[in-house]
Order: structure tokens, then C-alpha cells, then sequence
């Protein structure tokens, strides 16, 4: 436990940082399995799934989530996969 209360405050920010990044690294989760089964299939609105995924990825790293690197190459790999399922 804290002992100095400016301590204790930079607990309860780190405590509410971390609740708020777990969430938002489950959605982003959730969105990538989606778009990667949807651009895996040949779904019609693959490409429209996969968009909303990126623009999470994109979301995440300006949140400091995800770093930059990671960010590109997750994207980078959802577009190698709808480009190879649709045409």
C-alpha cells in the first residue's frame, strides 16, 4: 500500500489506465478475430469489417496501446489476406 498521497493517487490513475486499456484491448481482439475469419471466407462485406478493424488498430496505437510497428503489421496482414480471398 501507498504511503504518501501523491502515491496512492498515482495508484488509483494506474488502477483506472489499466480497466480502460483492457477494454479497449478486448474490443480490438474481438475485432480482429472477426476480420480475420471474414477476410479467411469470401464474405461480401469482408472488406467493410476489415476497414472497422483497421481503424481500431489505428485507434489503439494513438492511445498507446499498440505500438506502431505492431499496429502496420497487423494491418498489413488482414490486407494480404482479403486481397488473396477475393480475388
Amino acid at each position: 500500500m501507498p504511503n504518501k498521497p501523491s502515491a496512492e493517487k498515482a495508484l488509483r490513475q494506474s488502477n483506472k489506465t489499466l480497466l480502460k486499456h483492457r477494454e479497449i484491448k478486448e474490443e480490438l481482439k474481438r475485432a480482429l478475430k472477426q476480420a480475420r475469419k471474414a477476410a479467411g471466407e469470401k464474405s461480401t462485406d469482408a472488406e467493410a469489417i476489415v476497414r472497422d478493424a483497421a481503424k481500431l488498430v489505428d485507434r489503439s496505437v494513438r492511445k498507446n496501446i499498440l505500438k506502431k510497428s505492431a499496429a502496420a503489421r497487423t494491418k498489413s496482414r488482414l490486407m494480404k489476406r482479403l486481397q488473396k480471398n477475393v480475388s
